[in-house]
């Protein structure tokens, strides 16, 4: 009976120390732009009627926000379409959609589902944005970024993610790079960069390549779990 009552008591700490408040607040930067209208995981994988790739990002966050925002604050912004009334669609379409909330998910949910993808890739200002909605330099924050793509905007990641450094040892950048088997030189290039911005701050850098796997990767860099035990698999590079 007292080994029952023991072994009890143990499971529930367990889950209690897994599943404590986060103490530090968590934006996602989410690439709405024109290619993630494409369904593919790999360049030249598209093909006809089939699942968007932004369906299938919904679909992974659908079922990894509402666990996330029961423990952690969690902010929002976009680019690619806009729903500011005359921002152009290019390289000025990005939307701090939502400052960090507790049980955030239906409203993130809300937003990600009303976006159609168009537009560029500013993904580097768009970090930058997230950076200034978790007032980085006053408080310690994470930042996910999920893109399809390079900056297309003239925008250099690894720079950006060097000075976010030097500003703020406490803010962490983690980076899911969709679509990067198969890249041509230029490509590879733009691998380095999006990678750097890691690096610079302490993240992750991963490159699903199927829907399960970006679930995982949305759990491992949105949750409060510690992440320097990713292992370095099926295309996954952990840089901690």
């Amino acid at each position: 009976m007292l080994i029952s009552i023991l072994s009890q008591t143990t499971t529930v700490c367990a889950q209690d120390e897994r599943h404590v408040p986060c103490t530090e607040d968590v934006v996602l930067v989410f690439d709405a732009s024109g290619s993630m209208s494409g369904n593919g995981w790999g360049y030249g994988s598209e093909s006809a009627h089939t699942v968007s790739r932004i369906d299938r990002v919904r679909s992974a966050l659908e079922k990894v926000l509402p666990n996330v925002t029961r423990f952690r604050r969690v902010g929002l912004v976009t680019y690619g379409p806009t729903r500011t009334s005359g921002l152009p669609n290019q390289c000025n379409n990005i939307e701090a959609s939502l400052a960090p909330t507790a049980d955030a998910d239906e409203q993130i949910l809300t937003i990600v589902r009303g976006l159609v993808p168009a537009g560029g890739t500013p993904l580097t200002r768009a970090v930058e944005e997230a950076a200034y909605l978790l007032d980085y330099r006053n408080n310690p924050g994470v930042i996910v970024v999920l893109t399809d793509g390079e900056d297309t905007c003239g925008g250099s990641p690894c720079d950006v993610g060097k000075a976010l450094h030097a500003d703020a040892e406490q803010l962490t950048v983690h980076v899911i790079s969709l679509r990067v088997r198969g890249l041509s030189w230029t490509g590879e290039a733009s691998i380095v960069q999006t990678r750097c911005l890691a690096e610079q701050n302490a993240g992750l850098y991963l490159s699903p390549e199927s829907t399960e796997e970006l679930v995982e990767a949305l759990e491992k860099t949105l949750s409060c779990l510690n992440v320097s035990s990713v292992s370095s698999r099926n295309g996954f590079t952990a840089n901690h």
